[in-house]
């Protein structure tokens, strides 16, 4: 099953390459939008694209409830828990500190892992986190700075955790596909995230609508960062083990550091490039020895498609 390994590969960098480049679309709207309100209306404008799909595919739904409490938790926690707590978590501390301390998903999805999937814990996937986690530090830095940045380190460290967990019980859900995961936990997004936007509309209304850039930002993060990348991410979990897969994530930095060079005009450092060697050498490590069972990987892509 190594085609399958390699295919699971592919979806899950060409997802954290979609996300790196969110970064800068981010940096072009952020001041436009308000961050609760951006994410909000990105799963809005997603789940038109996601349901739209779905209908395209002609899915056939079902209701299997132990699969459905997973995917409530996969939403509760991954959309909305690991957003909120990285948006005020970052705000608190900086971008750098954020980055530094996300790096250490894949640590945490190797514990779950091994916790609630009975993953082997072997030494290349320690191994390899340790390489990656260096990468992201040589590419950010490490400057802890900012106000109250316990708090947000805190919250950060929360993120991390709660993204880590989201992507593991992902693997544990059986009977619906990636697609129908992803419409699925963004509903349950929307739905705990609406409280706070009916709180604040004079933010959403504010927003300029009819402003090209708002426009085409929203497109990018709603349609392409969270409908589709959400689905080759969820499609890729559950093919790649858990403590491979987490890696992967890692590859945001470089993409986003490698366009606000582009676009930018951000400068890039020898660190960027050591950096950017790391965590791409620590992912080729833990995919070629990815000790990942042929029958672990059939039963996780058994019954699931995109």
């Amino acid at each position: 099953m190594k085609s399958k390994r390699i295919l699971g590969s592919v979806f899950l960098t060409i997802a954290s390459i979609i996300w790196g480049a969110m970064f800068v679309v981010v940096k072009i709207i952020v001041d436009e939008v308000h961050p609760i309100q951006l994410v909000w209306l990105e799963y809005l404008i997603a789940l038109v694209f996601l349901i739209g799909y779905s209908i395209m595919k002609r899915e056939k739904w079902h209701i299997n409830w132990p699969d459905l409490k997973l995917i409530f938790w996969i939403g509760i926690i991954g959309n909305t828990i690991s957003l909120v707590a990285q948006e005020m978590g970052t705000g608190l501390s900086n971008a750098q500190t954020g980055s530094v301390i996300t790096s250490t998903i894949p640590a945490f999805m190797i514990i779950f892992g091994w916790l609630i999937l009975k993953e082997k814990l072997d030494k290349v996937k320690i191994f390899s986190v340790i390489i990656a986690i260096l990468g992201v530090v040589m590419i950010v830095g490490l400057k802890m700075s900012g106000t109250n940045v316990i708090l947000g380190v805190l919250l950060l460290v929360l993120d991390s955790i709660a993204w880590a967990l989201m992507s593991v019980l992902v693997k544990k859900v059986k009977t619906y596909s990636s697609l129908q995961i992803t419409i699925m936990s963004t509903v349950v997004a929307v739905v705990a995230l609406t409280p706070f936007i009916l709180s604040d509309m004079s933010s959403l209304t504010s927003i300029n609508f009819l402003d090209p850039k708002v426009i085409w930002s929203l497109l990018y993060i709603g349609a392409v960062s969270t409908a589709v990348a959400y689905v080759m991410w969820n499609r890729g979990l559950q093919i790649v083990s858990a403590g491979s897969s987490g890696l992967f994530y890692l590859i945001q930095p470089i993409v986003g550091s490698f366009l606000g060079w582009l676009l930018l005009g951000e400068q890039i450092s020898v660190g960027f490039v050591i950096g950017s060697a790391l965590i791409l050498a620590s992912v080729w490590i833990s995919v070629k020895y990815d000790g990942s069972s042929d029958e672990e990987t059939q039963l996780a892509s058994a019954g699931n498609s995109i």
